[in-house]
């Protein structure tokens, strides 16, 4: 029988990724989300039966024990960008992480994959930064073998970043970002799933930043996905006092308004957003675990596309204009 592996978060952006390289694989996968139903889509994955989405809430040790049982392999891929009710930082990104990582001790597996970021660290002026590290620590005090992997910015066709940005300069001629000069080496997701993939078979220990061949600034970024989406846009410079101001309003709008109007930046995302994040210097990376890197020009157009003024049609109206008129 194959090894069986169970992936907390694994319907998510970076998770389906996982889920899908270790079906491929030959593993059986266990997929563990709050909404099996809403992760039907990753049965295909592999063969009738291989691949499963079960019900877990990561705050709960019996649900996260449950969906560990027989497992050979547990990877942990559940984060949050910002905190919406109970998914707080700490209850998610600290304790969640910690709790797997204790069940698993207690249940004798072997082998844990712990999905983290670039810029963990107790002494970051972020909550998010914080917890993450807490969570690595919490992960390595119950699970000293434990891999620890630390992306930069993940960019794919589901991506929360380019897509999200993409999307907002359809709406006038400034597309204001904060943090322009602050600098970014994007990884691609299944370049990430690889790293998963490797950690998984106990062929690496220790810590991994992952990035990309590309380092650029924000401001850079943006440019970069303006010309894929062929808009002219000015990239505006928010001052980090004005995204504060800005990051206060709006989460006083998405409070009254119950959750349904989104700030469009949160006060931790300013603080995160004053840090380089990029792979640090003689930090161990994707090579090392046998992977190239793939670059963003190889990827992004194929699902920013979308964003174009002529979508779908761009490349054929621009091969237009070169037609000769008789």
């Amino acid at each position: 029988m194959s090894n069986l592996v169970t992936i907390y978060g694994g319907s998510g952006f970076v998770g389906r990724y996982i889920a899908r390289r270790m079906a491929k694989a030959g593993w059986r996968v266990r997929v563990a989300v709050r909404n099996p139903d809403e992760a039907i889509f990753v049965k295909p994955y592999g063969v009738v039966g291989q691949v499963e989405p079960v019900f877990c809430n990561i705050r709960d040790d019996d649900s996260v024990a449950g969906v560990m049982v027989g497992a050979d392999v547990v990877i942990n891929c559940v984060g949050v960008l910002d905190e919406v009710g109970k998914n707080t930082f700490d209850a998610v990104q600290a304790e969640g992480a910690t709790r797997i990582a204790r069940m698993a001790a207690a249940q004798g597996i072997k082998r844990m994959v712990h999905i983290s970021a670039i810029g963990a660290s107790d002494s970051a002026e972020s909550t998010y930064a914080q917890t993450k590290a807490q969570g690595e620590a919490g992960v390595l005090e119950h699970m000293p073998n434990a891999v620890i992997l630390r992306p930069s910015i993940i960019f794919g066709q589901e991506d929360q970043f380019f897509n999200r940005f993409a999307g907002l300069s359809r709406f006038g001629p400034v597309l204001p970002v904060a943090g322009a000069d602050t600098r970014f080496q994007p990884v691609f997701v299944d370049d990430v799933a690889a790293a998963a993939e490797v950690a998984a078979t106990g062929t690496a220990t220790g810590v991994f930043e992952l990035g990309g061949p590309d380092i650029d600034t924000f401001r850079g970024l943006m440019h970069r996905m303006l010309d894929i989406v062929e808009r002219r846009r000015i990239v505006l410079n928010m001052p980090f006092w004005l995204a504060r101001i800005v990051a206060s309003v709006g989460g006083v709008v998405q409070f009254l308004s119950l959750g349904i109007v989104k700030a469009p930046i949160t006060s931790d995302q300013v603080k995160s957003l004053a840090v380089d994040n990029v792979v640090a210097d003689g930090a161990k990376g994707l090579s090392d675990l046998g992977i190239q890197p793939t670059a963003m020009s190889a990827v992004l157009p194929d699902y920013l596309w979308r964003f174009r003024p002529s979508g779908q049609y761009a490349a054929i109206k621009n091969s237009a204009k070169n037609l000769r008129k008789t």
